[in-house]
């Protein structure tokens, strides 16, 4: 059975940095189409980036320049490098997989598999 697991978050002052990990097991294939979504509470869930089969990176507005998506070679860990954190960028953070993406990247309905989620905290 396919599992994702989100680990890295924390509590940071606004201008520090963390970085999420999203651990993979069980997947059909190793080419899925993967992406970082977040929910604040009371907001709906927004995508963060994305990472598509061919290695194609898209990022949500408000983080562009700030976070980095990447996977390791192996294609079994997905990250979010996340510098200069702002207090809004405090939520839920979730990672997402699905084999075949037949929608825009940040509709997490299209995505077949989530974790748990890794809360991130940002205080100014």
């Amino acid at each position: 059975q396919a599992q994702l697991v989100e680990s890295g978050g924390g509590s940071v002052q606004a201008g520090g940095s963390l970085r999420l990990s999203c651990a993979a097991s069980g997947l059909t294939s190793k080419h899925n189409s993967r992406a970082w979504f977040r929910q604040a509470p009371g907001k709906e869930r927004e995508g963060v980036a994305g990472i598509a089969t061919d290695g194609t990176t898209s990022y949500g507005d408000s983080v562009k320049g700030r976070f980095t998506i990447s996977q390791d070679d192996a294609k079994t860990t997905l990250y979010l490098q996340m510098n200069d954190l702002k207090p809004e960028d405090t939520a839920m953070y979730y990672c997402a997989a699905v084999r075949r993406r037949i929608g825009p990247w940040y509709d997490a309905s299209i995505y077949l598999y989530s974790g748990q989620g890794t809360q991130v905290t940002v205080s100014s």
